[in-house]
């Protein structure tokens, strides 16, 4: 079994009873990341130095008897929209290559802190956007690995990193974790801390993260979270024992959504699903299907205060006409065509939405629907709408489920959702049903050529 496909609890266990060394998961690191890197891409810059280091650190510790801090040991890539004091933030562009911004995004130091060891920044789509990279889809390199998060998604299912930092403001984590089958969590909007992180959309920029094992989602999601009073709404939220866990002495409630673009998905995507759905009253649940079309052009919304907000906080990026990309210019020229007033009215069209979206999942436990509409298009081809887009306009936590494959053996992933601030409700869904078998535990590829 790769090694990454053990959990970060399994892991810590290896370590500290000695059965596997930090030196020896450095030099599988190294390893996969050396042969790899050079073909799918994932990374920008690497460096093994640091992580060296504390791999001697650390086994030094542990022949002492020292416990071991839980997250110890471990590799970690980093998408390159957040600041890291040891390498560039260059944001996949070009006008900010070679920036070094001196510190670390709040994400990183929790995870340095915990005891990991950032091995380099993942390639990443120009400021996040849309415009695609250099990155390749391991499954099939002819097709999109999807685009902003697609260095660190594809980090993770080769096994290089058990963990890797991601971002999502449209679908950047739930796609390319559902075109390249790894488990990728996008939480409750504001639930991560944006601190030294890139900003395109101030009511949509959600920080999240790749996983290799399901098991890993909640320690991870415990390491970087805010906490305490500071934060009102989650700190309420998270006193709710309602909010936490499993439903006690009955079943999951489960709201299946289709909407809109459930017209868009290929037949083999919907075949799959309906299955699926079908399967899940033998499993102790109550699934219902419920209607979304309530939502009144939840996608035209999102693109107002995207395009709206890119115009304003890369203004002077556009005038580098020579090296800005097309997709980005398009969305800026679009963007400065939209007044205030227009954007302002999207903005009370979203929050409306973020009501509506809350008081439907009230009488659920979580809600189910596809990630994407299909399996990674070509590098040439549009991505159809998918409904991630809707979760991140209504600050819902999204998580893909790597599920499904394809008659071509092309992953396509399952998408989870629940309340605002219902995270570790739905954490508990799907280690419940990864525990049962239902969803796979660990998700790196059994092989890569």
């Amino acid at each position: 079994m790769r090694i990454f496909n053990y959990s970060i609890e399994e892991l810590h266990l290896m370590l500290q009873e000695r059965r596997i060394s930090a030196n020896e998961l450095l030099k599988e690191t190294i390893g996969i990341t050396q042969k790899y890197n050079p073909v799918y891409k994932p990374f920008v810059q690497l460096d093994f130095n640091t992580y060296s280091e504390s791999a001697n650190e650390l086994d030094e510790k542990i022949k002492t008897g020292e416990s071991i801090p839980r997250m110890a040991g471990l590799p970690v890539g980093v998408k390159d929209i957040f600041n890291t004091v040891d390498f560039p933030t260059q944001m996949g562009s070009e006008i900010w290559k070679g920036f070094t911004p001196g510190n670390d995004a709040r994400v990183v130091s929790y995870l340095r802190n915990a005891g990991m060891s950032v091995i380099g920044k993942t390639v990443t789509a120009e400021f996040a956007v849309h415009a695609l990279n250099e990155t390749l889809n391991p499954y099939d390199v002819a097709r999109t690995p999807g685009t902003s998060s697609s260095g660190s998604v594809v980090a993770v299912a080769l096994g290089m990193v058990p963990i890797a930092l991601a971002s999502q403001t449209a679908g950047s984590i739930i796609r390319p974790g559902s075109f390249c089958g790894v488990y990728g969590f996008k939480p409750s909007f504001g639930l991560i801390p944006r601190t030294g992180a890139l900003k395109t959309t101030d009511s949509l920029d959600s920080v999240g993260y790749f996983v290799s094992n399901v098991n890993n989602l909640r320690p991870v999601l415990d390491c970087i979270r805010v906490r305490g009073p500071n934060y009102p709404m989650s700190y309420q939220a998270f006193k709710d024992e309602n909010r936490l866990s499993a439903p006690k002495n009955r079943p999951w409630k489960v709201a299946i959504l289709k909407g809109k673009t459930w017209d868009l998905a290929s037949e083999e995507c919907k075949l799959q699903f309906d299955k699926f759905v079908n399967s899940l009253e033998k499993q102790g649940v109550i699934p219902e299907l419920v209607d979304i079309d309530f939502l009144n052009d939840p996608h035209a919304i999102h693109e107002n205060i995207y395009n709206k907000s890119l115009s304003y906080y890369f203004e002077a990026e556009s005038k580098n006409v020579e090296v800005i990309s097309s997709v980005m210019s398009e969305m800026i020229r679009k963007g400065k065509s939209i007044t205030a007033a227009d954007y302002v009215e999207s903005l009370q069209r979203q929050s409306s939405h973020i009501i509506k979206v809350d008081r439907m999942l009230s009488d659920y436990d979580v809600g189910i629907s596809l990630s994407t509409g299909s399996v990674a298009p070509l590098r040439n081809e549009v991505e159809v709408d998918d409904p991630s887009l809707i979760w991140t306009l209504t600050h819902l936590p999204a998580l893909n489920v790597p599920l499904f494959k394809s008659t071509e053996n092309l992953p396509f992933g399952l998408q989870v959702v629940s309340r605002k601030y219902n995270d570790y409700k739905l954490l508990s869904f799907v280690e419940q049903f990864a525990s049962r078998g239902t969803f796979p535990t660990g998700c790196v590829m059994d092989h890569y050529d």
